[in-house]
C-alpha cells in the first residue's frame, strides 16, 4: 500500500514544474499538489545564474519562483522509481506516493568537457545557484577567465564578468558566437558587441587540455589544438546540456531521436495514461513546427508547464505556443528570438545592425521559420503569427 496519495505529482524542481503548479491553482484545480525536486533550493529562475545573480546584483530571493501556499514542495528529494501502471512513485526518502496524474519535468544535466585536466580546481560548470556562488568567489580573485563554448552560457558569463573588470576570452568551435542558432550575420554582430567591451573571441578553435603550474591542482592555462596556450585562472565550460532521462529510461518510457521523452501534441507521454512531460525532457509533436521537437530554454519550459496543467485537468488542448527565447549580454545588448529555425535558406535583415537596432527574419522556402531582434526593433507578435500560419511572405514585406 502507498504511504499516501496526491492528486497531482510534479517531478522536478525547475521552472516547468513550478509553472505547472502555479497554473493548476490559477485554474482552481481541486485536490493536492506535490512538487518533488532534487535541488537544494525551492524552484527558482535559472537565467540569473549567468547574469544578475552571478554579478551579485540579484539575490536568491530575487530568483525564487513564488508558489501557492497550498502546493507542497519537497527539496533535496528525488523520485527513484515510477510505476505508471499503478500510478505510484517511490521517493528517495523511501516513501511511496500514489498519484492521480503526474508531470515529468526532470530538466537537464550539464555536458562536461572530457579532456585532460578537466578535474582541476577552478573549472566550473553552471546549472544551479550554488555553481554561480562558487564561480563568483573564484572570479573575484581572477585576472584571466576563459569561457569554453560560444552559446548562451559562454557569451553571457563572459559579458557579466567582463562588465566587472575581468579579462575574459570566449573559445568556440564555430567561427562566430551563437552561430549555430542565429547564423553568421548575427554571430558576427554578437562578436562585435563582446569585443567592443574587451572580451576576446577566438572562433574555430578546440580545447585540447587544461594544465596547472608544476604539481599544482588548480588550472593556470588552456592548451588549444595546435599548441597555442592561454592563461586561465578560472575556466567556465558551457558546452551544452543533456536531458535528464534517467528516471524515464528506468521507467521504460519511449525516447525520441533528440533524447527526450516522446509526447503527443498535448504533452502527454505516449502510451502512458495520466503522465505528461514538460521542459528539457519533453520531445513533443509540435503543431507549429510540423514535426517532433525538443527545445531547451526556460521560457519554453514555462509554456510547457502551463499547457500540461490544463491537460492534467482534462482540457485536451494542443501546445501551440511559438517558442520564445532571450539573452542579455550584461547591459550591452538584449537579444529576443521566436522560432526556432532549425534550418533556413534565406536571412532578411531589417533595421540597422551597425546601430544595434535590427531584426533578422529566417525564411525557409519563402515562409518565416524564426525571427531574431535586438534593440526592440521588429514585431515579435507578427513573427509569431507568421511562424504559426506558415503563410508565404515576400522578403520586401519584412522590411520596414
Amino acid at each position: 500500500m502507498p504511504d499516501r496519495r496526491v492528486d497531482h505529482l510534479l517531478i522536478g524542481g525547475g521552472i516547468a514544474a513550478a509553472t505547472c503548479a502555479q497554473a493548476l491553482r490559477e485554474q482552481r484545480a481541486p485536490g493536492s499538489v506535490l512538487l518533488v525536486g532534487r535541488e537544494l533550493d525551492a524552484p527558482y529562475h535559472r537565467p540569473p545564474i549567468t547574469k544578475g545573480y552571478l554579478a551579485g546584483t540579484e539575490t536568491r530571493q530575487d530568483a525564487a519562483i513564488e508558489l501557492p501556499d497550498d502546493v507542497e514542495v519537497l527539496t533535496r528529494t528525488s523520485v527513484t522509481a515510477l510505476d505508471p501502471a499503478t500510478h505510484t512513485a517511490t521517493l528517495s526518502t523511501k516513501e511511496t506516493v500514489e498519484y492521480g496524474n503526474a508531470l515529468l519535468a526532470t530538466g537537464a544535466m550539464v555536458r562536461r568537457l572530457q579532456v585532460d585536466g578537466s578535474a582541476l580546481e577552478g573549472i566550473h560548470h553552471l546549472r544551479a545557484l550554488g555553481n554561480a556562488d562558487a564561480l563568483r568567489a573564484d572570479a573575484e580573485q581572477a585576472g584571466d577567465v576563459v569561457c569554453v563554448g560560444g552559446s548562451y552560457i559562454g557569451c553571457e558569463v563572459a559579458a557579466t564578468l567582463a562588465a566587472q573588470g575581468r579579462r575574459c576570452t570566449v573559445l568556440l568551435q564555430e567561427e562566430e558566437p551563437l552561430e549555430r542558432g542565429f547564423g553568421l550575420q548575427a554571430g558576427a554582430w554578437v562578436r562585435g558587441v563582446l569585443e567592443a567591451h574587451g572580451v576576446q573571441v577566438l572562433g574555430g578553435v578546440e580545447v585540447e587540455r587544461f594544465e596547472a603550474e608544476g604539481d599544482g591542482d588548480r588550472v593556470t592555462r588552456v592548451v588549444l589544438a595546435g599548441g597555442r596556450t592561454l592563461p586561465a585562472e578560472v575556466v567556465v565550460c558551457g558546452v551544452g546540456a543533456m536531458p535528464d532521462v534517467m528516471l524515464a529510461r528506468k521507467t521504460g518510457l519511449e525516447l525520441g531521436p533528440a533524447g527526450g521523452v516522446c509526447c503527443d501534441a498535448q504533452l502527454a507521454v505516449q502510451g502512458v495514461e495520466g503522465l505528461f512531460a514538460a521542459g528539457d525532457v519533453c520531445e513533443y509533436e509540435s503543431v507549429v513546427h510540423g514535426r517532433r521537437v525538443r527545445i531547451e530554454h526556460e521560457e519554453v519550459a514555462a509554456a510547457h508547464g502551463r499547457t500540461a496543467a490544463r491537460n492534467m485537468l482534462g482540457a485536451g488542448v494542443e501546445h501551440t505556443e511559438v517558442p520564445y527565447f532571450w539573452s542579455d549580454l550584461a547591459d550591452w545588448a538584449t537579444l529576443e528570438y521566436v522560432g526556432p529555425a532549425h534550418a533556413w535558406d534565406e536571412e532578411v535583415v531589417d533595421g540597422d545592425m551597425a546601430g544595434g537596432a535590427f531584426a533578422i527574419w529566417y525564411l525557409r522556402e519563402g515562409r518565416v521559420a524564426a525571427m531574431l531582434r535586438a534593440g526592440d526593433h521588429g514585431d515579435l507578435d507578427r513573427a509569431r503569427a507568421l511562424i504559426a500560419s506558415g503563410e508565404a511572405v515576400a522578403a520586401a514585406d519584412l522590411r520596414s
